[in-house]
């Protein structure tokens, strides 16, 4: 990790060039409460057809830490945030839609809120509902959040807020997990930690409810459904390879760069430490393992909980 960047915001942009101004606006004095010398914004435009990349860097490029990213085609919001994930420095990660609906001034709280848990969804249910400009959409929303729960088997109230704070190594875990990239990632990655036993807290957040979202309330709903059903009966598995209980982290750096590997996490047990790779990261697998001396092998989720979980 380089030293000094201590939160790292992850920002997935999908034909947001109108928006993104805005958003920064409602960003800079938060910039000037979090020293900006150890923070780094991450914009990933997830192939967008608009000039969202261009705008990107004239909106974010002028901080001291900033990285672009940008997929060759629109892959979906949760991919984007796995690919930000994987790029993150920060040992703190706070989620942030390009219009900063979420008022930013909460993002301090998010920071000190993960000093103690795992995972810090924001939360924009007040007395257990989220209230939008439409009644009609407040009781869908209300009523599509019942299901959720029912299916993640998760007492949060906002499951799809988009600002939420993850530790390093336990978010760099759930992204290499999770299998969705659309917009029912949000509560995958929150049945997940549910599964591992993370430590989850939500934060109350205000927000506005900016016009201009790229979701399709009836369409992405249904999808969200489809993928949300499937979630208990997903066999989740990765490749790992089987190292020392006490291995360092910084020992594994140079194979897995050989390897090109990225987005790795350990997970530390008390027999043994897993270093979980993507699901397509077997063959890189291979050349690690072969030169720390150790097994590949796949791992079942169940042997990842109630571990501890370090960035490499």
């Amino acid at each position: 990790m380089s030293p000094g960047i201590d939160i790292s915001i992850i920002i997935p942009a999908y034909n947001e060039e109108s928006r993104l101004r805005a958003g920064f606006d409602r960003l800079r004095p938060t910039l000037d409460v979090l020293d900006p010398q150890r923070l780094e914004v991450i914009v990933i435009d997830d192939g967008s057809n608009d000039k969202t990349m261009l705008h990107a860097h004239e909106v974010y490029g002028h901080l001291a830490n900033t990285q672009f990213i940008q997929q060759p085609s629109n892959l979906g919001k949760g991919a984007a945030i796995k690919l930000g994930i994987a790029a993150a420095r920060g040992e703190h990660l706070i989620t942030a839609d390009a219009d900063m609906a979420i008022d930013p001034r909460h993002f301090p709280a998010f920071d000190v809120a993960l000093g103690s848990s795992d995972v810090v969804p924001g939360s924009r249910a007040v007395n257990g509902r989220i209230r939008y400009d439409s009644l009609l959409r407040t009781y869908a929303g209300a009523a599509f959040n019942v299901i959720v729960r029912h299916y993640t088997k998760t007492e949060i109230r906002d499951t799809q807020c988009g600002c939420k704070g993850f530790r390093r190594g336990p978010a760099r875990l759930l992204a290499l997990l999770a299998m969705v990239d659309r917009f029912a990632f949000d509560a995958e990655m929150l049945y997940l930690a549910h599964r591992l036993g993370l430590r989850v807290e939500p934060l109350t957040v205000d927000w506005e409810d900016i016009k201009g979202s790229s979701v399709r309330v009836a369409h992405d709903s249904l999808e969200m459904l489809r993928d949300i059903r499937g979630l208990s009966r997903t066999a989740y598995e990765n490749p790992v390879v089987v190292l020392e209980r006490d291995v360092q982290g910084q020992s594994i750096v140079a194979p897995a760069r050989e390897a090109r590997l990225s987005g790795l996490v350990l997970a530390r047990g008390p027999v043994d430490t897993l270093l979980v790779l993507p699901r397509d990261g077997s063959l890189g697998g291979l050349g690690v393992a072969s030169v720390m001396g150790a097994q590949l092998r796949t791992a079942r989720l169940e042997e990842l909980e109630q571990r501890t979980y370090e960035a490499v």
